[in-house]
């Protein structure tokens, strides 16, 4: 039996926490990331990406290049949601948009960060969340997604551990759902890779957790090249 003496970790609301957390980081969760497969489809139409090894060493990429760029600015706007600090909040978003290569990529940022903003205040309240909404609106910032988490795991409570991890699940999670669709693999298969895949986080975050915004950036051509590739092709199934 539990004491209720322990800390948040031990505790019955630390079951809560948890569990909150693992609904934001669902990835069923309806704010249309869905509709976005981080590069994959271009990525299986060059043939970079063709079976279930080449598609482990893809989602490593991303996941590697996501750590350095979005995981940068998730950390800059968490430790800026808890200091109460709404100018370095935009800092971290503006920062990250205009790092973003192609239309496509930024418009998956910003409109599931939108989306994922409006849902989250249907659910409680969270006036740092709600000011950046009215920001967005307001076309005085872009509304990234990674920025937009990180104002709300901030309010619930959660560390900037907990929200860097959170963040890159989802984004694993969302490119082998994305596989599913567009490849012959199964859930199993997937399944193992997001396992493999996950088991760099900790890594990258001690890699960039001290770094500036300034420091922020990805070397990442041939994702670069799929992105363009992406914008000009005839027949897709998703929008990046």
């Amino acid at each position: 039996m539990m004491d209720g003496g322990m800390g948040k970790r031990g505790s019955a609301v630390g079951m809560v926490h948890l569990a909150r957390l693992l609904q934001f980081s669902d990835s069923t969760l309806p704010i249309g990331s869905f509709a976005f497969s981080n590069g994959l489809e271009s990525a299986l139409q060059t043939g970079i990406v063709s079976d279930p090894a080449s598609l482990l060493s893809y989602v490593d990429l991303i996941l590697r290049q996501s750590a350095r760029m979005d995981g940068i600015a998730l950390l800059h706007a968490h430790r800026a949601a808890l200091a109460g600090d709404d100018e370095a909040i935009r800092l971290a978003d503006s920062e990250l948009f205009c790092r973003r290569v192609g239309e496509e990529q930024q418009l998956m940022l910003t409109r599931v960060g939108k989306k994922f903003a409006e849902l989250v205040l249907t659910i409680m309240t969270a006036p740092t969340l709600e000011r950046w909404l009215g920001d967005i609106k307001a076309n005085a910032t872009p509304g990234c997604l990674p920025v937009g988490q990180a104002i709300a795991l901030a309010h619930m409570g959660a560390d900037e551990v907990e929200a860097f991890a959170m963040h890159q699940y989802a984004i694993g999670s969302m490119i082998l759902s994305a596989a599913l669709r567009l490849m012959r693999i199964d859930h199993l298969d997937t399944q193992r890779i997001l396992f493999t895949a996950q088991g760099r986080v900790e890594g990258d975050y001690l890699a960039v957790r001290d770094f500036s915004l300034d420091e922020m950036a990805s070397f990442a051509p041939v994702f670069d090249v799929l992105v363009a590739h992406h914008t000009t092709t005839h027949l897709r199934l998703f929008m990046n």
